[in-house]
């Protein structure tokens, strides 16, 4: 079938000389005047309910109707009048992997005959910044050119040198260098032109797969030994800052990016000429919500695995999963493996020794066209955790706990290595660490493979695994080194609009925070042992005459396999399931998919609603547009359901006691 046109596409290379001039479109900060806003977040440029495809034929249609749709509502028509030169502060494009955004700011200047210009400081978005050059959007980051900038100023930018001047003010800018392949990527007008390129001499080619001998790898870390292995390139140096091909073991997509990918292989590809590798794709985003304009999309990625033939478990069905739970479950993410997925929180896969990073759809597109994929290690940041936990502390409040120590800075995009010092930390616990290293703005997340990890994959029946474990990293220079000692940490709640913005559950407690909604569950604590620290405390409550939840209560498990399994006699909770101590006090048990987490579906917060959660992101409008989301643990979760306000187990009167109540052991 030959490939089907559509409105996106890269650029095509303009001639030397040329230069795209336009005025300033400045994101002020509203709470501090004189200041451009940071942290503008891909739920901010482009809203969930926007990032829908209903053919290959217009895939970008909704996307530049969405464009900054609530953050700035009339973008589109102050860039069309020339205003096509968007001025940001610091960490500009964080988040999601949404190739939608930057596809659909490109798009609103391309209609009025425009190129856009992104000029941002510090911190970009790592994927929406890789998103950006894929697609031949122009960025220039310059923190200087962006204190100078004010309403009105013209701009000009040369493409050919990235020379950026403000003509208002006599000013030209140096923005932060490339590495020599981004700088290819751009020249040569997006990934899908350098896809074409190498894409013939990719087809015979065959991934090989070898571990560096131990004097090497003992200098590299845990994410570097295995890029090392994965290299396509056998010669190639494998170091902070330089880009590298590395064949990959998956590549994941979910319904929501999945139609950008398969646009981006057609083009590469010219056609179904090949079987795309590595591919799998989770209908886990736009399913359940009833809106006929989901199913449209959804049916895009169904049809292109119909037509490759590519069946369960690479292609999950509505109900079987969102995919960072799905794939580990089925053995498609092991130790050792080298996995960009089509969604930021595939970072979650380091919690099982692979390198998990978010990508965008035409990068995952490239890698289905020739295996492999182009990636830059990060600077290095290793996280011991020391000490012992204390009651009531799980996974969700070390990472939150993290984050708030991080502060605005957060991991600066580093290449982030977990160890876990006191072998304490289960794999879910390890998941929903590594999975919020999305939020923590990191590269990836990883905590080398041992013995706890070995273990997870026997108890699944899963014993021969392809690769070697780690060399200890024992001889690494880390950019920074540092301890969270455990035995300080205490349940926490996230207040809005930050992860980080954390406080003692216990202290909260006080302030009788009331909310609408309890959420329990998604990629970050939708798994059998969250839910289960869930019904330990609900199961508790109960018996201190806590029967009935005030409000609603709706639990999302994180695949249809937890589902099933809470279903189960569950020994801990006296031969009742989870399920049924859920339904027991009032609470919903919904298909596993992503739903309110990112604002869609039925649950999705209304404006006002306030939600207390145990997802990953609490953003401006990130489960709802008006909605006010908080984070916390299952246990904490649990518990503020059942009393009507945000509060921790101790406020039903719990005492704690491990052999009952740590899931951990």
């Amino acid at each position: 079938m030959p490939a089907r046109s559509t409105h996106v596409s890269a650029t095509t290379p303009r001639a030397s000389g040329h230069l795209v001039r336009g005025h300033a479109l400045i994101f002020w900060d509203p709470k501090t005047p004189g200041k451009k806003l940071d942290a503008i977040d891909t739920d901010q440029t482009l809203p969930s309910d926007y990032c829908i495809s209903e053919s290959l034929d217009g895939l970008d249609e909704r996307w530049k109707i969405g464009a900054f749709r609530y953050l700035m509502p009339d973008f589109r028509e102050r860039v069309h009048r020339g205003e096509n030169f968007v001025v940001a502060g610091d960490r500009f494009g964080i988040g999601s992997s949404r190739e939608m955004s930057p596809a659909g700011l490109k798009g609103v200047a391309e209609e009025a005959g425009e190129e856009l210009v992104v000029v941002c400081g510090n911190a970009m978005g790592d994927i929406f910044r890789r998103n950006a050059f894929n697609l031949g959007l122009h960025v220039v980051q310059s923190p200087e050119a962006v204190a100078d900038a004010r309403d009105g100023d013209v701009f000009a930018f040369d493409p050919t040198t990235r020379r950026f001047t403000n003509e208002t003010r006599g000013t030209s800018y140096e923005p932060l260098p490339l590495t020599p392949k981004e700088e290819e990527i751009r020249r040569s007008g997006g990934i899908v032109a350098v896809g074409r390129r190498e894409f013939p001499e990719s087809v015979p080619a065959r991934p090989q797969v070898e571990w560096p001998k131990p004097d090497v790898a003992r200098a590299l870390t845990t994410t570097e030994q295995i890029v090392w292995a994965h290299r396509v390139d056998k010669a190639a140096e494998v170091r902070p800052g330089n880009t590298v091909p590395v064949w990959c073991d998956l590549l994941p997509a979910s319904d929501g990016t999945a139609p950008f990918s398969i646009h981006t292989f057609n083009q590469i590809t010219r056609g179904d000429v090949i079987f795309p590798r590595q591919a799998a794709i989770a209908s886990d985003h736009f399913v359940f919500s009833g809106r006929s304009v989901d199913e449209r999309q959804t049916a895009i990625g169904r049809e292109f695995a119909d037509r490759h033939g590519i069946g369960k478990p690479y292609y999950a069905t509505p109900g079987d999963g969102i995919f960072h739970f799905y794939f580990p479950e089925q053995g498609l993410v092991v130790p050792g493996a080298f996995i960009p997925g089509a969604d930021s929180h595939s970072r979650a896969y380091g919690a099982y020794g692979a390198v998990g990073i978010g990508v965008g759809s035409t990068q995952l597109g490239f890698g289905w066209s020739t295996g492999y994929t182009y990636f830059t290690p990060a600077r290095r940041r290793r996280v011991i955790f020391s000490g012992r936990l204390r009651p009531w502390v799980s996974g969700k409040d070390v990472v939150l706990a993290l984050l708030r120590r991080w502060g605005k800075a957060q991991a600066q995009g580093m290449s982030v290595e977990f160890v876990d010092a006191e072998q304490q930390l289960p794999i879910p616990y390890r998941n929903t660490i590594t999975n919020m290293m999305a939020e923590a703005e990191a590269l990836n997340g990883i905590f080398a493979a041992d013995a706890m990890t070995i273990d997870w994959y026997r108890r699944k029946g899963i014993a021969d695994l392809p690769y070697p474990q780690p060399t200890p990293a024992d001889r690494v220079t880390w950019d920074i080194d540092e301890t969270l000692d455990l035995s300080e940490l205490v349940p926490v709640i996230a207040k809005p609009f930050a992860p980080g913005n954390a406080f003692a559950a216990d202290e909260l407690a006080g302030e009788r925070l009331v909310f609408d909604k309890a959420f329990i569950g998604s990629c970050t604590n939708g798994g059998y042992d969250d839910l289960l620290e869930a019904a330990l405390v609900l199961r508790a409550g109960r018996e201190h005459g806590y029967e009935k939840v005030p409000k609603a209560f709706v639990v999302f498990p994180g695949s249809g396999g937890v589902k099933r399994d809470i279903e189960n006699p569950e020994p801990r909770l006296g031969g009742e399931s989870i399920a049924s101590v859920f339904r027991s006090v009032g609470a919903l048990i919904r298909e596993s998919w992503c739903g309110p987490c990112f604002g869609q579906g039925p649950d999705a917060l209304k404006k006002g609603e306030v939600a207390i959660t145990s997802f990953n992101r609490n953003w401006q409008n990130r489960m709802g547009v008006g909605g006010l989301g908080y984070l916390a643990s299952p246990a904490v979760v649990a518990s503020s359901a059942l009393l009507g306000y945000m509060a921790g187990p101790t406020s039903l009167g719990i005492e704690w006691n491990p052999e009952r109540f740590d899931v951990s052991v």
